[in-house]
């Protein structure tokens, strides 16, 4: 095999090698079927093994909770952004949101397409570079529900804790962050995920919700936009993206081989801190976007002195063997996404290219 990059793509993200091998080992013939998971009914034995294998692995790495279901969804986290309103906003009732960005501000246009909505914190006065205080949301009369983003992508903030909303729904977009880190699902009526970041391919989008949340739907829905469908079918209404899904239960294998999420917090933690203490101590060459108290351990974004410096950046970065160092279009910079299956040797190596740039542009 030839050598494989240094990923740092923000999604569709690297995936664990030793999963990738894995699923090469078996994609031809998948226990002894004489098929590929991809080739099966997803009505048979075999893969409906594998589909309830997944959901409660997914459960068990979150200390299995009473009370919770699991869909396997797709049509990405952008579809959720207008299945929760749908679902869940009533007659009278307002959508919360915490505007924190990119990711935010699309869930919160979604759900103004549907019904009423309102800003309960922001953090634009901020230009989301520094995350609002949750001790002071202010919430809208008669709320439905609040909704939340763990970790925005494209500006490189992340929550690292979330608020106590009573009997008012906690609904999270944890699209670019879950299973990074141990938390409480309890917490939250319902948690939702694009795969491609942390859990396993695109193409899956992964549900967990409170089964009392989501067991009856506003009848006037289309079909396969009511979460009762789902659930009531365990995801399994319409065809599933079968290899994807499969693909999770082997990366949820994988964390579990890793000491579960305390195991993948501590790497993570320190992937963070290597690249960030090399900004830091870089004396104004590499300048973070974020407010220290507010940076992601997913997203790391930083600028360069000019827009010119950091095109030879990203192009000197390419010709290493860096791969996805460019930030989002609508702001610019540099990001290094360093989700769970990012290696700690590809974040040493970021930093030794980091050093030689400076070294040669400072």
């Amino acid at each position: 095999m030839t050598k494989r990059s240094y990923n740092f793509n923000a999604g569709p993200a690297a995936l664990p090698l030793e999963v990738l091998e894995k699923a090469q080992s078996e994609f031809v013939d998948f226990r002894e079927s004489g098929m590929s998971i991809m080739e099966m009914s997803h009505r048979g034995a075999i893969y409906e093994s594998v589909h309830n294998e997944a959901q409660e692995r997914l459960l068990s790495l979150l200390g299995n909770p009473s009370g919770y279901k699991v869909l396997f969804l797709q049509g990405g986290a952008s579809t959720q952004f207008a299945m929760i309103p749908m679902n869940f906003l009533g007659e009278g009732q307002q959508a919360n949101y915490v505007k924190t960005g990119s990711w935010a501000n699309k869930a919160i246009k979604e759900a103004q397409l549907i019904g009423k909505t309102h800003v309960a914190a922001s953090s634009e006065s901020d230009k989301y570079m520094k995350l609002p205080e949750l001790s002071s949301l202010q919430l809208s009369e008669q709320p439905a529900y609040l909704h939340v983003t763990s970790n925005e992508t494209i500006e490189g903030t992340q929550f690292k804790e979330f608020p106590d909303t009573g009997s008012i729904p906690l609904i999270c977009d944890m699209s670019s962050d879950i299973l990074s880190r141990p938390f409480d699902l309890s917490q939250f009526a319902m948690v939702y995920a694009g795969a491609q970041k942390n859990l396993g391919p695109s193409g899956v989008t992964v549900v967990l919700a409170r089964e009392d949340m989501i067991s009856s739907s506003p009848k006037h829905l289309p079909t396969m936009l009511r979460y009762d469908t789902h659930v009531g079918n365990n995801s399994l209404y319409n065809t599933p993206p079968s290899f994807g899904i499969y693909m999770i239960n082997e990366v949820l294998k994988w964390i579990e081989a890793r000491g579960g999420l305390e195991g993948v917090q501590e790497l993570n933690r320190k992937k963070a801190e290597l690249i960030y203490n090399e900004i830091d101590n870089s004396e104004g060459f590499y300048q973070g976007c974020v407010d220290p108290a507010s940076r992601s351990h997913m997203n790391v974004t930083f600028r360069l002195g000019s827009e010119e410096l950091e095109k030879a950046f990203a192009k000197a970065s390419e010709q290493e063997g860096f791969i996805g160092l460019k930030g989002h279009r609508s702001v610019g910079g540099l990001r290094a996404s360093i989700y769970n299956a990012v290696p700690y040797e590809s974040c040493e190596a970021l930093v030794n290219f980091m050093k030689q740039f400076q070294e040669q542009h400072a």
